[in-house]
């Protein structure tokens, strides 16, 4: 059953692109447009407030908020106006700074799916993805292309490029900067902006930083305690890192020992927490929280429900080796997954609210899709403790921010991308809320996400053996 907003924009439905880098689309809407009726979220101003009307340009950008926007500013041209009903919301586009692309959806290893997940974050009115590291990116910089030039529809992608570090299966150690700053200007000429460093040492990510920094991008960290010739979160920021992944660590964690399991037992009232806490926000360094991501390791538990039922996304040939196979359980997973809870509290308790950022960190292993796991992770952020506003917070103008995007995405404001949703409910009473998406915008091209996941049911991953090898190919 369609929601009322899609039913209303029926009539109003173009053919549309997706945008590829940190640039507007080659194709814009081409219309004047107003959403008009029910509620708006201001994410700035944490409220949830009757909708004042929204007016977007043909270039896909806000042309105004507030009273007249339904009187176009070109006078030959009325605006199309999209009528939202009294119980719906209206919220900027999520952005996933841990949007993973990548799927092993048969055991074989990671693979790239480009095909269908741009399809699935832009339904969950995930308008905005970074994938914090890519397997195959020469895969990715085709789908990049591809969004911009309109051939395919789907969410933002701003690209990562490969790992900075042993993650990447052909990673050289003993590479010197002079070496890391030539692929980063050769991926810098590719269009890639935002880089990911995972397994890298102290050395590797000050020169990562350095030459990155020198072109105005930004660099996240998967770092370590400091053991093995790891880099610590100490490490990485004192480098000049701009975000850091999945654990604060720093000075908490033993050099001498793996992150994890000193990490599970952390006292977040000791010094070394709050020392560690302070180091962050001295030097406004970004927290992707990633709660969620330990939960696909182990046994599922709150907030895993199905709303939507993803498995079904996958073929049946998928479907069944999922069905045979022994579900996940991890002791370590699992009580990371509450640290994690509890220390993105903490943090969020001594001030940290404006740098925590929404990841996903959900390479798909054929039972979840990472555009539903958004919604996922808004859950995980209320059921640590945090208020609705600050997750929502958390997944709109904070990983704008997080990015050096706050002009053009992240918030309702004029000036920036018409990157919207539309939702059933009130996000602020229940996070789950958000769940019920009715309409996705981007760049103000409309979208229903009904109508974006028809061609996915049953067409994710191999048909039949024969496929297995190269199924995403």
């Amino acid at each position: 059953m369609k929601h009322p907003a899609a039913i209303a924009l029926t009539a109003l439905l173009v053919a549309c692109s997706g945008p590829g880098a940190d640039e507007p689309s080659a194709a814009g809407p081409d219309v004047w447009r107003s959403l008009e009726g029910g509620w708006l979220l201001d994410v700035e101003a944490g409220e949830r407030i009757r909708n004042p009307g929204v007016l977007i340009s043909p270039d896909g950008r806000i042309a105004r908020v507030g009273p007249g926007v339904a009187d176009s500013p070109d006078p030959a041209s009325s605006p199309e106006v999209i009528e939202l009903t009294d119980t719906q919301t209206l919220l900027p586009g999520l952005i996933d700074l841990h949007a993973h692309y990548n799927m092993d959806l048969t055991g074989d290893g990671r693979a790239e799916e480009t095909r269908y997940n741009p399809l699935g974050f832009l339904a969950n009115g995930v308008t905005t993805t970074f994938p914090a590291g890519e397997y195959e990116p020469q895969v990715m910089m085709a789908l990049q292309e591809r969004l911009a030039s309109g051939e395919q529809v789907g969410a933002r992608l701003l690209r990562s490029g490969p790992y900075f570090g042993s993650t990447r299966p052909d990673w050289d150690p003993g590479i010197t900067a002079e070496e890391i700053h030539a692929e980063v200007d050769a991926l810098w000429a590719e269009g890639v902006r935002h880089f990911k460093a995972k397994g890298a040492g102290p050395e590797h990510i000050r020169a990562l930083v350095e030459r990155v920094h020198h072109h105005g991008g930004t660099v996240t960290g998967h770092v370590d305690s400091g053991a093995r010739g790891s880099a610590n979160s100490v490490d990485a920021i004192e480098a000049g890192v701009d975000r850091i992944e999945h654990i604060l660590g720093g000075y908490v964690l033993d050099r001498t020992q793996p992150a994890y399991p000193v990490w599970n037992q952390v006292d977040t009232t000791s010094a070394d927490f709050r020392r560690t806490v302070q180091l962050f926000l001295d030097n406004q360094v970004f927290f992707n929280a990633t709660i969620t991501a330990p939960i696909y390791l182990t046994e599922k538990v709150e907030g895993f429900d199905f709303w939507v039922d993803e498995p079904a996304f996958f073929t049946p040939f998928v479907q069944e080796i999922v069905a045979a196979r022994e579900a996940p359980s991890s002791r370590l997973m699992s009580e990371l997954y509450e640290a994690m809870k509890r220390t993105t509290l903490a943090f969020y308790n001594a001030g940290g609210g404006p740098y925590i950022t929404l990841g996903t960190d959900n390479p798909s292993a054929g039972e979840y899709l990472a555009g539903f796991s958004a919604h996922r992770e808004l859950h995980a952020l209320v059921l640590a403790g945090l208020p609705p506003v600050a997750a929502l917070r958390a997944g709109t103008i904070n990983g704008a921010r997080a990015l050096g995007m706050e002009d053009r995405i992240g918030s309702i404001a004029p000036g920036k991308w018409a990157d919207l949703f539309v939702i059933d409910g009130d996000p602020l009473v229940d996070i789950r809320n958000t769940r019920n998406v009715a309409l996705v915008l981007l760049e103000g091209v409309p979208h229903d996400p009904e109508t974006l996941l028809d061609g996915v049911w049953g067409r994710i991953g191999p048909a039949h053996e024969g496929e297995r090898a190269d199924w995403w190919r």
